[in-house]
């Protein structure tokens, strides 16, 4: 089993410095390089106090300068919300900055705030998020670009740099069965998201992989699942942790997009099936136990963590992952 971290920059009800938040996140990356992990995933969030990184490229950048062994992933860039050469120039510059160490993940985004903000309709969010990420992988693959779509029409544009890895390494985040079934028709690797229940990750990831093949796609592609971890010496503390840090998912992202298809109701059903069936807790040997199951049904080979406490971080590196060698 490989591991990610997916790496988040929550500042809870504004307590403390947000430099902490910070200095915290970056201790964090500093010992993922040393202790076996493959990759930090940067999470790219706007408008919120769930995640205050509104360029995970800047903060990519950063994280090179104090890094050697470690993989940088976005995880993910919301290409909608970029001109599209703009999106493949930085990538690429990064690409080279980092010597080749960019995972680049794209994803469409479900927050409606910050469609607004950034003048994407949401109707056509899907179609720009597309469209924006063929126009990346096509200015990488082209001496000169020249691409005609529904929202961008480029002539014999030569985009440099070109990324350092070819291929670059590409993920397109999919929760909806829409967005899986476009990545696998196009051939793309998937990042799978935190919010879906442990089982309805391995349907999900079942629906993908029978779609790739029926494109005549490989399967064998890397697939890093995000799951939500709460850890501590005994399971009553881990549940604790769960339930806050769920808790405040709820109130501080999910309760800011209700309405459609997608909507989420903060109640405490909710929150108590999300603890259930989503985030994985308990002692050290616990968790353990429980990925290595999820490894044998639903083909975890790449767990994305994504630690709700500092203490679940250290114990995941010193207790659990041990375990897992």
């Amino acid at each position: 089993m490989q591991f990610g971290v997916l790496q988040f920059f929550s500042w809870p009800n504004r307590r403390g410095e947000l430099s902490t938040i910070y200095e915290r996140a970056l201790d964090r990356v500093r010992i993922m390089d040393q202790t076996g992990f493959d990759a930090v995933w940067l999470a790219e969030h706007h408008f919120s106090t769930y995640s205050v990184c509104p360029s995970v490229h800047v903060m990519a950048a950063h994280v090179a300068g104090i890094t050697k062994n470690l993989r940088i992933g976005t995880a993910v860039s919301l290409a909608a919300f970029y001109h599209p050469l703009r999106l493949a120039e930085e990538v690429a510059l990064l690409d080279h900055l980092t010597q080749g160490r960019i995972n680049w993940g794209a994803g469409r985004g479900f927050d409606r705030k910050e469609m607004e903000v950034f003048g994407v309709d949401l109707e056509d969010s899907r179609e720009r998020f597309q469209e924006h990420v063929e126009i990346v992988l096509e200015a990488w693959r082209s001496d000169k670009l020249n691409y005609e779509g529904r929202f961008n029409c480029f002539r014999d544009v030569e985009v440099l740099p070109k990324p350092l890895q070819q291929p670059m390494p590409f993920w397109v985040a999919a929760s909806s069965p829409d967005a899986m079934k476009w990545a696998a028709e196009k051939g793309f690797a998937i990042l799978m998201d935190p919010h879906a229940s442990c089982e309805e990750l391995g349907a999900k990831y079942q629906f993908y992989q029978d779609t790739l093949r029926a494109h005549k796609h490989s399967s064998n592609q890397v697939t890093p699942m995000a799951r939500l971890l709460a850890i501590a010496d005994h399971d009553e503390q881990a549940e604790h942790i769960a339930r806050n840090g769920s808790q405040w998912m709820f109130g501080s992202y999910f309760n800011q997009n209700r309405g459609g298809s997608g909507e989420v109701q903060t109640t405490e059903n909710r929150i108590s099936d999300y603890v259930a069936n989503t985030v994985i807790w308990g002692t050290p040997e616990r968790v353990a136990d429980r990925l290595l199951e999820l490894e044998e049904t639903i083909s975890l080979d790449y767990l994305l963590a994504a630690p709700l406490s500092h203490a679940s971080f250290v114990k995941f590196v010193d207790e659990v992952m041990p375990r897992l060698a």
